[in-house]
Parts: C-alpha cells; structure tokens; sequence
C-alpha cells in the first residue's frame, strides 16, 4: 500500500506516520507538509509545499496512492467561523478534490473529531463546519472515504503536541491516560491506536463511514 500523510508534524499525524514505517504492508509514505518532519526512513519522501488551496505544481508526485490520511487540522479557539473555515473546509477539499481526480480508487480518511455536527445547523461553529466537511468529503469520487471522530488522544513512542498549553496538561495528567484507556475506551485513544485503524480501514475497509471511537479502538 502507497500512502499520503498530510499534517504529519502534528501528534495525530506523527502517530499516523509512525504506524505506517512500522507496518510491512505499507510500502511508500509520502509527507505533504509546510515544514519538514525531521524523520529518516527509506519509505518515507517529503514534499514541502506552501499553498495548501493549489496543488498543481505538485500533481505530477501525487498520484500512484491507494490511501491519504489527512491529519491537519487547528484549534477554533479565538477564531473566526470565516477564518476557521478556510482552514479546515477550504484546506481540506482542496486536497481531497485534487487526490480523487488523480486517484481515484483512493481510499481517504479525514480526522475530524468527536461532536462533529453532520447537520450543520448547530449551535457550535466548529462542528457545523467539520460537518460540512465530513458530508463533502464523501460525495467525492473516492473508493471509499472515513471520518475519524476522536475525544481524547493520549501521545505515545515520544510523540508531542505542537500547541504547548496541551502538552503541558499532557505532562501533568500523564499517569492517568494508560487506567483511562482501559476503562473508558469510548472515550479515549492513542496516537498508535488512531495510526493503525486508518490503515485497517484503508487495507480492510470498516461498514461504517462515521467512525466514533469506540470503532477506531476496536480495530
């Protein structure tokens, strides 16, 4: 299997990438990213681009995949609903749209998060948003596309969060994460555990296209 990663700096996105090194079955790892992830592996190529909305520079090296895992995402937090949209639906069709006309039996998975809203009428900004994203990205011409809705994702094999006032609640609150997972895993995953069932549903495929989390923790 040929995979794309995009937003593999990010903790989702390094526990997807690792998983992916780490699996035999996955032959070729291709990172899109605006900055490089610092990791040597000789399945791994990185493709540093800039503009997130135009990928026809870039075209020619993104095709030939069976899957994409697409990891990018930002905090709504102090944000605008126009601004936060760019950079969650803007950003996001912009990639899928490009990567179902050059592969088309692609199979696309999304990290969207837990409360995500498919209505898109409610209350909360971001959920409408994320919805809308969902609901786009599966009327796109993919083999087969999955929504991951996570809550809580504990980092591990040293993987860290970006944004620091939550690597610091990480550090503070580490003990409890491992007895959380165990007995509250509708609530909680791992950075390894989110890696490894986007590539089972990529590999396998899943009957459901809304995977909340006590599917992504069953595969």
């Amino acid at each position: 299997m040929h995979v794309i990663i995009f937003g593999a700096t990010g903790m989702v996105g390094q526990g997807a990438l690792r998983e992916c090194l780490v699996d035999a079955g996955v032959e070729r790892v291709l990172v899109v990213g605006r900055s490089p992830t610092g990791v040597r592996n000789g399945k791994l190529t990185e493709i540093i681009h800039d503009d997130f909305t135009d990928y026809s520079a870039i075209e020619a090296q993104l095709t030939g995949y069976d899957a994409c895992f697409f990891c990018l995402g930002v905090s709504s937090i102090g944000m605008s609903e126009e601004r936060y949209r760019h950079l969650t639906y803007d950003i996001t069709l912009a990639a899928a749209t490009t990567l179902a006309r050059l592969n088309p039996q692609m199979t696309f998975t999304y990290v969207t998060g837990a409360g995500t809203d498919s209505t898109e009428q409610g209350s909360r900004m971001w959920a409408r948003v994320k919805g809308k994203t969902e609901n786009d990205l599966l009327k796109l011409p993919f083999k087969a596309a999955y929504m991951f809705r996570p809550g809580a994702i504990q980092p591990l094999h040293g993987i860290r969060s970006k944004t620091p006032w939550v690597q610091a609640v990480y550090d503070v609150t580490w003990p409890l994460w491992s007895v959380l997972r165990r007995i509250s895993p509708g609530l909680v995953t791992s950075t390894g555990q989110m890696g490894r069932a986007m590539i089972y549903v990529a590999r396998v495929g899943y009957p459901k296209k809304l995977l909340e989390m006590k599917d992504i923790n069953s595969l």
